[in-house]
């Protein structure tokens, strides 16, 4: 009877201990992003001339002549030649480190080189020239993912690295009041003067041509670039925005249409040295391209985790008086982004809806004439005929010479890392 009674106090007492101290072991999955930093001249020793390489990470576009130069996000410009649209070809690549944004003037290349403004000679694209760097114009371009560096060094790039993380945990039944868990999710990855032409670029742009002025926006602020001797670009002054969300900018004769996360401005450009606001219109929050003709603009709002907001619509807004631009009609779409007009015909990336023309000879009531579908569109310029168009899986090159029965002709397929 002592025996059993022993054994049952010793059971009790290790019961006991195991319930108010029992470990587990946890595996914890972790991804982040290390900086890869080089020096000024390190980035500026990388711009240079290159062997055509495969589109992979396509941004905006622009077009001069028969060449179309499309951005690889951050690490340069490729080089196409559409002269025979049915057949393009992939010519060459500039290496740009750091460049979302370019124009072309004449036969110089004007891009972002992160916060430097690089001007390239592509009198022959595929042995370009690098000719001047205007220093640290685009301060904006010095962080990435709202990181800044307290460093005189550049980020070139973020490599992610994936890490695992064993640990043993003693805990108390009773003493935990809920679950910590571990995030594991990786950082997301935003006319001119006699004798010398300038290109056309797409919505998205935030380079503008004017005559001999070049006209760029960040997120809060207007820079003006003499470009009268288009080799050597001068920087002449920056405009402070009244709000913090500027996305684009179209050029239109003497006139900066201007496109905000809220609103578009309209800039009065006749005095090229010093643009001043003369109009605005206000919408819900969304992305805003636009661009405009005499008496019309046509801005597409849509909705993503970047813009927030709700909205997916094109708005036609009258602007006969530019102080006063006014709503004329609003139009539903899936996901509209960039956008194009070409005489009386505008054409609309609508996300994974395609591309869409319309007859817009009567803006209060648009006719829409095709749908180009099978792709899934971002930006496109409507040029000669030729709707060249960035979509996700491709550049495509849309031949609109009867635009009720516009179609593919040729394309360059995007190639994922």
């Amino acid at each position: 009877m002592r025996y059993t009674l022993k054994s049952i106090t010793l059971l009790f007492a290790m019961s006991m201990f195991l319930d108010s101290c029992i470990k587990d072991r946890f595996t914890e999955h972790y991804s982040f992003y290390r900086p890869v930093y080089k020096t000024k001249a390190e980035v500026r020793a990388s711009a240079r001339s290159a062997a055509p390489l495969p589109v992979s990470n396509p941004g905006k576009l622009f077009i001069k002549g028969n060449h179309i130069f499309l951005n690889e996000v951050d690490k340069g410009i490729h080089v196409i030649d559409f002269s025979i649209p049915s057949s393009p070809k992939n010519i060459a690549f500039i290496k740009i480190p750091g460049c979302v944004d370019m124009a072309v003037r004449g036969n110089f290349l004007y891009a972002d080189c992160y916060t430097d403004l690089v001007t390239i000679d592509i009198t022959d694209p595929t042995k370009s020239m690098v000719k001047q760097f205007i220093e640290g114009v685009f301060p904006h371009r010095a962080y990435a993912w709202g990181f800044r560096a307290d460093t005189s060094l550049i980020i070139t790039e973020w490599k992610r690295v994936d890490t695992v993380v064993r640990s043993t945990v003693s805990w108390s039944p009773g003493s935990l009041g809920g679950v910590l868990m571990a995030d594991n999710r990786g950082l997301s990855s935003f006319a001119s003067s006699p004798g010398v032409t300038n290109g056309t670029g797409g919505s998205m742009a935030r380079f503008g041509l004017m005559d001999d002025r070049l006209y760029t926006v960040s997120w809060n602020d207007l820079k003006v670039f003499n470009t009268s001797n288009p080799s050597l670009p001068t920087f002449l002054k920056n405009l402070s925005f009244e709000q913090g969300d500027i996305e684009t900018i179209f050029p239109y004769k003497d006139r900066l249409f201007i496109g905000s996360q809220s609103g578009m401005f309209i800039y009065d450009a006749t005095n090229k040295d010093n643009p001043l606001k003369i109009g605005q219109f206000t919408h819900a929050r969304a992305c805003d391209p636009v661009v405009a003709d005499d008496t019309h603009a046509y801005v597409t709002l849509r909705s993503n985790s970047r813009c927030t907001g709700v909205t997916n619509q094109l708005d036609v807004i009258d602007i006969n008086t530019l102080s006063k631009p006014k709503l004329l009609k609003t139009y539903s779409l899936r996901e509209p982004a960039g956008l194009s007009k070409d005489g009386n015909l505008l054409f609309i990336c609508d996300g994974k809806d395609g591309l869409k023309i319309y007859d817009a000879a009567r803006p209060e009531n648009l006719i829409r004439l095709q749908t180009v579908a099978g792709m899934e569109t971002y930006d496109v310029i409507a040029f000669n005929k030729i709707a060249v168009t960035v979509a996700a899986d491709g550049l495509y090159f849309i031949d609109y010479s009867v635009p009720a029965q516009a179609k593919v002709t040729g394309k360059i397929t995007i190639e994922k890392p």
